[in-house]
């Protein structure tokens, strides 16, 4: 779909601006480490409009909750940390 195109190169720009336009990195893994991180803030603590306050985490288990069937996994085990 081309609406969807343009959300991804929306991320993918925020994604630049928040990484290699404001940092240098020295190495590969520095920029690997600061976009798992980058990706982690985004995904458990940003709350974003859209999803109406919710983090898009939070979006997803509230999806989930209420339509379990549309997902292969749990959503609720794919959070980073002891159950990774």
């Amino acid at each position: 779909h081309p609406w969807t195109n343009g959300q991804v190169e929306r991320m993918n720009r925020t994604i630049k601006e928040a990484t290699v336009q404001r940092y240098y990195y020295d190495r590969h893994d520095q920029l690997e480490a600061h976009l798992a991180d980058l990706i982690n803030a985004y995904n458990y603590a940003r709350r974003l409009k859209t999803l109406k306050g919710l983090t898009p985490y939070e979006y997803i288990c509230k999806c989930w909750t209420s339509q379990p069937e549309r997902f292969k996994l749990n959503p609720l085990q794919q959070m980073p940390g002891l159950n990774s």
